[in-house]
């Protein structure tokens, strides 16, 4: 029996080394395959890292873009309302100037025109003696008004309306065009 007993050993032997080896086949096939589906898992989960990474980083140099040029806009504002304090305060300092008179004369003879018939011209109390001839040739009642710093009103005959011409109004009327102009000068 000895020899049945080893023929049947070998075979049983040589089963167990097939079935292994076929499961070793299909061990290694199994693990080839989710070796390969790792790598390609890996691989789209990269590229989608790879794609957040750059839509976040577009996102990023965007905000900082638009961050850049809200400064830029802010610091123009500044600028452009800087000169407009300083066009005023030159207007200011203008009212104490010797040639003052003539401008006043001006901005009067201006307003007359607009006005038609007038009864009175009304100046800035600093600034009456400037313009008090020209007031009397026209036969105009003098009056002040500190109010009006730097220009004249002129009130129509019955006292119920009247038309002022100040620089500083003028100034507001034209700043929309005269900030434009300034800043193209500024930045081009």
């Amino acid at each position: 029996m000895s020899k049945l007993e080893d023929i049947l050993q070998n075979e049983v032997a040589a089963e167990i080394g097939a079935i292994a080896a076929e499961a070793e086949a299909r061990a290694k096939a199994i693990l080839d395959s989710a070796l390969q589906k790792a790598q390609a898992l890996k691989a789209n989960k990269e590229r989608q890292l790879e794609a957040e990474h750059q839509a976040q980083l577009r996102r990023a140099e965007s905000a900082a873009e638009l961050l850049v040029n809200q400064a830029r806009i802010a610091a123009r504002g500044r600028v452009v309302d800087q000169v407009r304090v300083e066009a005023q305060r030159a207007l200011q300092d203008l009212t104490g100037r010797p040639e003052f008179g003539q401008t006043l004369q001006k901005l009067a003879e201006e307003a007359l025109a607009a006005v038609g018939e007038a009864e009175a011209l009304v100046l800035h109390p600093n600034h009456a003696d400037l313009l008090a001839e020209w007031a009397k040739s026209k036969g105009l009642e003098l009056r002040t008004d500190p109010a009006i710093r730097d220009g004249v009103r002129l009130v129509a005959k019955g006292g119920r309306s009247f038309v002022q011409n100040a620089l500083s109004e003028r100034l507001e009327r034209a700043w929309d065009a005269l900030s434009a102009k300034a800043a193209r000068a500024i930045w081009g």
